[in-house]
């Protein structure tokens, strides 16, 4: 014990060890606490929010970006240019901007790159976000024409995420493992099971990186994460995963807590085609069945907000739908009986190995057998037992997972998807919003939410709260999750 002791004590005299003369200066870093891991570098080939987590704006850029407000602002683009018909985008690159490598950032690669995307090699979701776009073509070195097929409300947003990554089309790189993008950081090492640590690009072509190493530190196990952070071996908790413990932060002197909203919403997901839930009234009666104030008073330390749909607070069409299906056991056991489940029924409930989902699932399983449900627990390791099982074979009939990409509700009308969920007037309602004008966009997707919640889709369980713990010395973390990305370009230490 006392050589470990010993050990350690050398190690974090080494890590805060100050220059001294003819010593090259100390590396400035950052140690960033996360729970789900990326299964792989590439976010074209896998859906997996942890690799855009790291990868979005830090690694990749993208020709426009979301701010903190969610407002779309310039990056790799100075400017663009939308035509009168809704058509036609024109962008003009930055003519600073280049890749890690040193090469220059041409209309030639992002061209390159939006037909990746649209290639039968990326993942579904990225090929349905560029399904409407027509030809792109590179008019001269640095400006780039995308045409699109129809006018579309939600393209130029889904180009401010993983879609509109920009990899360098002239490196021979496997992306899988290695990055080739144009941003402040690149991935120096990948300690798979553990960590990622990102350098520091020297090329950068814009601001330059305030650290020379950031390191993501991957935990299955809040309580260690938390252990992690008082005994200083960390630096930021990206999303606080036991909020129970968040007293053990409050000393202003050592640390800063940031509470504020994602896009995570935290849905009891339902298999559409699955015994029983085939059956509206039993889809409402588990959402009568379920206290969600109650779960996340329990579960959540009452941090998240109720939300009845599959919106977020900070889309401009959010309505609290959250009293759709007020708690109420009696209701669920009517319904459940008018469906002919008076005798019981038998649901497998296969949740990813996340706190949230695994917290929440035994709160879920306890209340629908007061009403007659036997919700059968099975984790599933995650991010790829989880990801094969239940998003890609949809073997499942309910799961528990936070949804965490923007706007996400046009998922729904993905009859595919692992919500197997089909309904003809919410996909023509969608389809109809995409291609409105601005203010008719916002209402059909108003519209389209109503449906969500009234035809009990889902169960919206609440809204997963942005909760990061930071040293008292770091600076600049945005209050709200807007995006995929942990975006490193506004963090600081004093």
């Amino acid at each position: 014990m006392v050589a470990a002791l010993l050990g350690l004590a050398l190690l974090l005299a080494g890590c805060t060890q100050t220059d001294g003369p003819g010593e090259k200066p100390a590396l400035k870093t950052l140690v960033v606490g996360a729970t789900a891991q990326p299964p792989t570098m590439d976010a074209a080939a896998n859906d997996a929010a942890a690799i855009s987590q790291v990868m979005l704006y830090n690694v990749y850029e993208t020709l426009v970006k979301l701010d903190n407000d969610g407002n779309i602002q310039p990056l790799l683009a100075n400017r663009y240019d939308v035509s009168g018909d809704r058509l036609t985008y024109t962008f003009e690159l930055d003519p600073k901007a280049k890749f890690a490598g040193g090469r220059e950032v041409t209309a030639a690669d992002v061209v390159w790159n939006i037909e990746r995307i649209k290639s039968k090699e990326s993942i579904k979701k990225l090929k349905d976000q560029m399904a409407v776009v027509e030809s792109s073509r590179a008019v001269d070195e640095k400006t780039v024409e995308v045409l699109l097929k129809r006018p579309s409300n939600s393209w130029l947003f889904d180009m401010t995420s993983t879609a509109g990554m920009i990899v360098d089309s002239k490196s021979d790189v496997d992306l899988a493992t290695d990055t080739a993008g144009s941003g402040p950081f690149q991935l120096k090492k990948w300690n798979q099971g553990s960590s990622v640590v990102l350098g520091k690009n020297p090329n950068y072509w814009a601001t330059p990186a305030r650290f020379d190493e950031v390191t993501f530190s991957y935990f299955s196990d809040a309580n260690a994460e938390n252990a992690a952070m008082l005994a200083g071996q960390l630096d930021i908790i990206s999303n606080v995963q036991a909020p129970q413990a968040l007293d053990q932060f409050n000393d202003p002197s050592r640390f800063t807590v940031v509470e504020g909203t994602t896009n995570g919403e935290v849905v009891l997901s339902f298999n559409n085609e699955s015994k029983g839930l085939k059956d509206k009234r039993v889809r409402q009666a588990i959402n009568y069945a379920i206290d969600r104030q109650g779960l996340v008073d329990t579960v959540w330390a009452g941090h998240g907000q109720l939300i009845g749909s599959m919106v977020a607070p900070t889309d401009p069409w959010f309505e609290d739908l959250s009293n759709t299906y007020p708690y109420d056991p009696a209701k669920a056991k009517a319904l459940l009986k008018q469906a002919g489940f008076d005798k019981g029924l038998k649901l497998r409930l296969r949740l990813p190995t996340l706190p949230y989902a695994t917290s929440a699932g035994q709160y879920v399983a306890s209340q629908l057998k007061e009403v007659g449900i036997d919700a059968q627990i099975d984790e599933l390791e995650f991010p790829s037992r989880w990801i094969d099982q239940v998003l890609i074979n949809a073997d499942y009939d309910m799961s528990i997972v936070a949804h965490v990409e923007s706007r996400d509700i046009v998922r729904f009308a993905d009859p595919k998807y692992y919500f197997r969920y089909d309904n003809a007037t919410f996909q023509a309602l969608i389809k109809e919003a995409d291609q409105a004008s601005p203010e008719e966009y916002q209402a059909k997707m108003g519209q389209a939410a109503k449906i969500l919640a009234d035809d009990a889709a889902a169960d919206w369980l609440f809204l997963l709260p942005n909760l990061v713990v930071s040293k008292a010395e770091v600076t600049g973390i945005a209050p709200n999750a807007v995006t995929l990305s942990f975006d490193l370009t506004t963090i600081a230490k004093r």
